[in-house]
């Protein structure tokens, strides 16, 4: 049975984490509370952590007002490539980006940041310019009004990108739930607090079983 759409394969996946600092997010992401918005981050990045993926992260100007990376970031991801861009507004005009990303080999590039219709637009259009899949993580990604994002995202979908959320990606990246039940449903349970419920039954029931 022939696939009806292109599906993200971990095999060929990278993730692109751009400008998730401290002083962006503060001042500029105000489409998402603060809380809402790092926990989408974090949901996103550990989804990469489980699923094995290479990361990149990259900042721009981050010893200016931009600030650090998120610190949570940098313990979560301490040996991945972590680009500190100069000045480089489009993470892709900065060739050392682009060598890691050539670098991991993966055609398809999973990308959020701050702020969307910048630094998240910009080198996700160029990435497909340069030939790969992309796959954009809304609410992974930020930036001043709902309006402005919204504008951002019709024009990335235009431009060739997939839209998606952080669950999503997650899913597709799963499959089926028989490859891991108890790791992917804590992955969700962590980031999804309503769904602890669901995955604390199933774990009851299992443990109850277990016992007869």
């Amino acid at each position: 049975m022939s696939d009806l759409y292109s599906r993200i394969n971990k095999d060929d996946a990278a993730v692109l984490l751009v400008d998730h600092q401290t002083g962006l997010i503060s001042s500029l992401v105000r489409d998402y509370g603060v809380d809402e918005f790092k926990n989408n981050v974090m949901a996103l990045s550990n989804t990469a952590k489980f699923f094995d993926l290479p990361v990149i992260l990259t900042t721009s100007f981050e010893n200016g007002p931009n600030g650090p990376l998120m610190q949570e970031l940098t313990e979560l991801f301490p040996d991945e490539p972590n680009i500190a861009r100069p000045g480089q507004i489009n993470a892709w005009d900065n060739e050392d980006f682009v060598k890691a990303v050539e670098a991991t080999g993966k055609k398809q590039l999973i990308i959020a940041g701050v702020v969307t219709d910048v630094c998240v637009t910009f080198p996700a259009l160029s990435a497909i310019n340069a030939g790969y899949e992309v796959f954009v993580v809304t609410d992974a990604s930020g930036t001043t009004s709902k309006q402005v994002a919204d504008a951002a995202l019709s024009r990335m979908a235009h431009g060739g990108v997939q839209l998606m959320n952080w669950f999503s990606v997650a899913a597709e990246l799963q499959r089926d739930w028989r490859n891991d039940v108890e790791g992917f449903g804590n992955l969700l349970s962590k980031h999804l607090p309503s769904y602890q419920n669901v995955i604390g039954s199933y774990l009851s029931a299992q443990s109850d079983v277990s016992k007869k």
